[in-house]
């Protein structure tokens, strides 16, 4: 069967287009060091998502992964959409030509909503806490949060492009601390000019929990994008870890979305029903699956790098950390 729609790579490393949504805003795509979009077009459809693309061991061969969150693909085929014009079914992977990308694998992270690629995988469930509906928060959350306002504890929010030095430095404390309470891996230690570059977006939030000695005790980045404000990264000092100021920040967070009229997503945990997504639980009013795609572009090239590798289910098989 002949392909009908046909994939390319376009150069983003001299910076594209801007996007009014935080997960294609350039601040974020040059935080993450895109290098290209992934363009799939044919047949009066046309598709574009952020790709960061990678040598395999040294090259030639290449692969490709969207940048971290939820930037899934921009729909262009219509824009802006014409009235009664009949909406396009998802486009399906299998009938596309990626041989013009070089690409061995790509892997997609969708945007929250349905995916614009057929056969996507559910990959997470997220906590969502949904202004429109009745509102939720746990007694003992709602007890902890005002005992921390009895303790002396405030909280601010304040726009990503106004937040100053010594406050991006002590949410970096904080962060730096969780990921390493937390034995995160080396990917998620950002940096500072990671979050520095981001907050210059005004689809961005720094919302900050205060000790009552004025240190940061709590932090969390907060995003606007594809119609959610999304709570991003966020951490909690060592010192302050038995308050749980963090609950103060979601709080505050719950207070924005419904500003925004958008409802907050608050992620999931690392694995169905852990300590995390319990956390985030007591404040979400309802829940939506999350979904990635996990495109074979070259069949055999795959084969040949994957050697065999892949039961576990890994993606791509051949970047499977060896036991």
């Amino acid at each position: 069967m002949t392909p009908r729609l046909t994939a390319e790579l376009i150069d983003d490393r001299g910076g594209g287009a801007e996007s009014e949504e935080f997960f294609r805003s350039r601040p974020f795509l040059d935080a993450e060091s895109v290098s290209h979009t992934l363009r799939i077009h044919g047949d009066g459809q046309e598709l574009l998502a952020p790709l960061i693309v990678r040598e395999i061991e040294g090259g030639p061969e290449r692969d490709g992964i969207s940048p971290y969150g939820y930037p899934g693909f921009t729909d262009c085929t219509i824009d802006p959409p014409i009235e009664g014009s009949k909406v396009q079914p998802p486009i399906d992977p299998t009938e596309v030509d990626f041989s013009a990308t070089g690409l061995v694998s790509a892997f997609v992270r969708h945007a929250l909503g349905k995916p614009l690629l057929a056969a996507a995988s559910q990959r997470n469930v997220v906590q969502i806490a949904d202004p429109t509906l009745p509102t939720k928060t746990r007694g003992s959350d709602r007890n902890r949060i005002n005992k921390n306002i009895r303790l002396g504890y405030s909280v601010r929010v304040v726009p990503g492009p106004e937040t100053t030095a010594v406050e991006r430095a002590g949410f970096l404390a904080a962060y730096e601390q969780t990921m390493r309470r937390t034995g995160a891996a080396e990917r998620y230690f950002f940096g500072s000019s990671y979050f520095d570059r981001i907050l210059e977006s005004d689809r961005t939030w720094l919302a900050i929990a205060e000790a009552p000695a004025g240190e940061v005790a709590a932090a969390s980045i907060a995003a606007a994008s594809d119609g959610f404000l999304h709570y991003y990264l966020s951490g909690s000092s060592d010192m302050s870890l038995r308050d749980s100021p963090m609950k103060n920040v979601v709080g505050a967070l719950v207070a924005l979305s419904a500003e925004q009229a958008l409802p907050l997503n608050l992620g999931g945990g690392i694995s169905r029903g852990d300590r995390l997504e319990e956390f985030k639980r007591g404040f979400a009013n309802r829940e939506q699956t999350w979904h990635t795609s996990e495109i074979v572009c070259d069949a055999d090239v795959y084969a040949r790098l994957a050697g065999g590798r892949g039961s576990s289910g890994f993606f791509p098989a051949y970047r499977e950390p060896l036991a």
